[in-house]
C-alpha cells in the first residue's frame, strides 16, 4: 500500500480499527470519539517516511534507532523472499541452519577481542535477558555461585521483559511490575551537563564516575557480583557519551574483581557511532555485547549476544547446557536479511559515511544552542540528545507538569506536523533524541535543524 492508494474511506476505516483494536507500546491511547488521529505510516524510501493521509516525513530516529540503511531497500526484501522461499523456519535448538551459521561466523569477524561465540534472540530485551542469565550460569560453573548481582547506571533503559526491566534504571517504568526480580544496583550515569562534581573537568569526572561502580561492587562484596552493564552512549536521558577514559577505569575495575563487562549495544552497534560495535568507537573489549535493531536494519526482527571464548569453556563438551532460547532466535529469514544488510554496509561503506559526516551533523545541531529553550546539544556519530531548559545560565529544568505540557502537550504532535519524526523524550531531563538513518547527509542534517528551530521558537513562545 502507497499513500496514493488510501482512499479518505480507507483513512477513516483504519482509523477506527487502530482506535478500537490495536494496542500500541509506550503510548497513551486517545479516548473514544475524542477526534485526535494515530498517524499511521504507510510506506517508507531513504531517509522519510509517508502517511496514510499522503504526507512526508524525516526519519529522525530511524524507526526506533534501528533503520540504518534506509527505507526501501528492495536487496533487503529480497534476500527475505528467497530464505522465506527455500526455509522459512527452522529453531537452532540443537540444530543449525546456513544462514544462522554464516551471520555468526561475520559477526564474530567483526566484532572486537575474542567475541567469537553468537547467540541469537529476537530482540535487544531477550539479549539483555540473555547477557544476566549468562552471566549467573557461567560463575556458577566456575566455582562462584555467588556472584548473581548486576550494577547498571541511573536512568538507563535496558529492556521490559522482568531481568531486563531490573536492570533499566528508571523508576517509572519498574513501578508498574514491581516486584521485579532482585540483585540490580544502579550507578550514577555520565551526564555531565548535570554534574554536581567535576564539571569542568571531563577526565576527573569520567574516574570520579566509574570509581562509583568500584564503590558498590566492594560494598556488596565483589564475590556477589557478576556483571555490570553499560551502553557505550547512555540513550535514555537524551544521549550521555562517556568521559575520556572512562571505558578504561571500568574495564580495569571490572578484571580486578572478576566482574563480567556488557557493552549494551542494541543501539550503539551497527554504525550508529561510525564504528560496527559501540565498543570499537571507545576502544575497550567488554565480555559480552548485546545487540538487536541494526543488525537487519529493521527489516527483520533479530536481536542476540556475542560472547567472549572463556565464557563459552564450561559449555564446550560434556553434558552441560545452557537451557535458555527462544523459538524464533535466529530465525532464517531474519538471518538472511541481516547478512544482505552487512554486504550493504560493506558496499555503500556507511560506517565510513557515519565517520566522514558525524562533525557535520554536531556542528548542524549545535546551531540551535543560541536558542533560549536549548541547554545541551550531546551525543556521539548519528546519535545525538538536545535537552531542553528554561534558563540556559543557570541550567534550570522543567518541573514535572513544564514538561507535560512541553513535550506531550506541544512538541511530539508539532515536530511531527512540521514534518520531523524523532523522539521528545522525559525519562530524565527533557531532551529531543535524533538518531537518523546512515545514509543521511548534510541536506537532511540542515532539514533536521529548520525544522526544529521553528518548532522550539514556537514552544519558547508558548511557554
Amino acid at each position: 500500500m502507497t499513500e496514493s492508494d488510501v482512499t479518505s474511506q480507507q483513512h477513516d476505516a483504519m482509523q477506527r480499527a487502530a482506535r478500537d483494536h490495536l494496542w500500541m507500546h509506550f503510548a497513551r491511547h486517545p479516548a473514544s470519539g475524542d477526534g485526535g488521529e494515530i498517524p499511521v505510516i504507510v510506506r517508507g524510501e531513504g531517509p522519510y517516511v509517508y502517511d496514510s493521509a499522503g504526507r512526508r516525513y524525516l526519519d529522525g530516529l530511524a524507526g526506533l534507532f534501528t533503520v540504518q540503511a534506509g527505507h526501501g531497500r528492495e536487496e533487503l526484501a529480497q534476500a527475505a523472499a528467497k530464505q522465506a522461499a527455500e526455509l522459512a523456519y527452522f529453531p537452532i535448538w540443537s540444530y543449525a541452519h546456513p544462514k544462522a551459521v554464516e551471520l555468526a561466523e561475520r559477526l564474530a569477524a567483526l566484532a572486537p577481542g575474542d567475541l567469537n561465540r553468537v547467540f541469537f534472540t529476537t530482540g535487544g530485551g531477550d539479549a539483555v535477558e540473555s547477557a544476566w542469565k549468562l552471566a549467573k550460569h557461567y560463575f556458577k560453573l566456575t566455582g562462584k555461585p555467588a556472584k548473581h548481582k548486576v550494577i547498571s547506571r541511573a536512568v538507563a533503559y535496558h529492556g521490559t521483559p522482568h531481568g531486563a526491566l531490573s536492570i533499566t534504571g528508571l523508576p517509572g517504568l519498574k513501578a508498574p511490575y514491581e516486584p521485579l526480580v532482585p540483585s540490580g544496583f544502579r550507578v550514577p550515569n555520565t551526564n555531565i551537563y548535570r554534574a554536581a562534581e567535576h564539571r569542568d573537568d571531563p577526565e576527573a569526572f569520567g574516574r570520579w564516575a566509574a570509581d562509583r561502580i568500584e564503590e558498590v561492587i566492594e560494598f556488596e562484596g565483589a564475590d556477589t557480583v557478576a556483571a555490570v552493564f553499560l551502553e557505550p552512549v547512555q540513550n535514555a536521558g537524551g544521549c550521555f557519551p562517556p568521559p575520556p577514559g572512562y571505558f578504561e577505569r571500568v574495564r580495569e575495575i571490572c578484571d580486578r574483581h572478576d566482574v563480567l563487562l556488557v557493552s549494551d549495544e542494541v543501539i550503539c552497534a551497527f554504525g550508529r557511532l561510525g564504528t560496527m560495535f559501540g565498543a570499537q568507537r571507545f576502544g575497550y573489549t567488554p565480555d559480552i555485547i548485546t545487540f538487536a535493531k541494526g543488525v537487519t536494519s529493521g527489516y527483520a526482527p533479530l536481536g542476540g549476544m556475542l560472547v567472549a571464548d572463556r565464557l563459552f569453556e564450561p559449555f564446550r563438551g560434556g553434558t552441560e547446557m545452557f537451557a535458555h532460547g527462544y523459538t524464533f532466535g535466529g530465525h532464517p529469514v531474519s538471518a538472511a536479511v541481516a547478512l544482505a544488510n552487512l554486504d550493504l554496509f560493506e558496499r555503500e561503506d556507511l560506517t565510513g559515511h557515519v565517520l566522514r559526516n558525524r562533525d557535520a551533523f554536531r556542528s548542524t545541531l549545535e546551531r540551535l544552542r543560541d536558542l533560549p529553550i536549548v541547554g545541551d546539544v550531546r551525543g556521539d556519530g548519528y546519535f545525538y540528545g538536545i535537552e531542553l531548559v528554561k534558563d540556559q545560565a543557570t541550567r534550570e529544568t522543567f518541573d514535572d507538569q513544564e514538561s507535560e505540557r512541553l513535550l506531550r502537550g506541544f512538541l511530539d504532535k508539532a515536530l511531527y506536523e512540521a514534518g520531523l519524526y524523532c523522539r521528545a523524550d522525559d525519562r530524565g531531563d527533557p531532551v529531543v533524541q535524533l538518531a537518523p538513518p546512515l545514509i543521511c547527509d548534510q541536506g537532511h542534517f540542515e532539514e533536521i535543524e529548520q525544522i526544529l528551530r521553528s518548532v522550539l521558537q514556537e514552544a519558547w513562545t508558548r511557554l
